[in-house]
């Protein structure tokens, strides 16, 4: 699996080889610095772990220090990507040109926190009439019994709160990538808010 942390920038449009305009969020994908490697033979499993944005020396503890080799500083986000189909060495530095090549992607990110929300809003219900003297609006209606048993059924759809959660959105076609600049063009939205983390790794549903 390919894999690179990268930094959502905003949205834009290109033009594809036929002259049509395509809508493209832009990923900044900075230097991702190859931290360890693990094996099969010693971890159970083959992965490449990878690290961005230096951290401040006073905010890192020595447990998480110590995960770094030496000549490598800790990161402040640590990533592993599992069988890893590129022979990469420890402190080898990854960026944008790793995705050249590849047609999809599957992007994982945070979504926007939206606080707490009701269910209108949160799991889209149609409300009551909104008439006078009705009552009944924005309410979420019954969620359990009246008689024995006297609970609440579980996995209602109850209010709560929204958004901020880890999100994947599989199969995004890739327009373009720029190793120059460090840009990669993904045709559609990403989950998450503008300079949230990324991570774009090769789809592992559609090739």
């Amino acid at each position: 699996m390919i894999g690179v942390i990268g930094k959502k920038i905003g949205m834009t449009q290109v033009f594809d080889e036929t002259g049509k305009v395509v809508p493209v969020t832009v990923v900044q994908v900075v230097p991702n610095v190859v931290v360890s490697k693990k094996t099969a033979d010693q971890d159970g499993y083959n992965a490449v772990v990878v690290g961005v944005y230096e951290a401040k020396k006073s905010r890192v503890t020595k447990p998480y220090a110590g995960q770094f080799p030496e000549g490598i500083a800790p990161t402040r986000i640590l990533r592993e990507f599992r069988d890893f189909e590129k022979d990469v060495q420890v402190g080898e530095k990854i960026d944008a040109s790793v995705l050249e090549g590849v047609r999809f992607v599957d992007v994982i990110a945070r979504s926007k926190g939206k606080g707490f929300q009701g269910v209108m809003k949160r799991w889209n219900f149609g409300g009551g009439r909104a008439t006078h003297g009705s009552k009944f609006h924005r309410e979420p209606g019954s969620t359990g019994n009246r008689t024995y048993p006297h609970h609440t059924f579980k996995n209602v759809k109850m209010p709560g709160h929204m958004g901020n959660e880890r999100v994947t959105v599989q199969n995004l076609k890739v327009v373009r990538v720029d190793p120059e600049k460090g840009l990669v063009l993904i045709r559609g939205a990403l989950p998450g808010p503008r300079n949230c983390d990324v991570i774009l790794r090769k789809a592992i549903k559609k090739s």
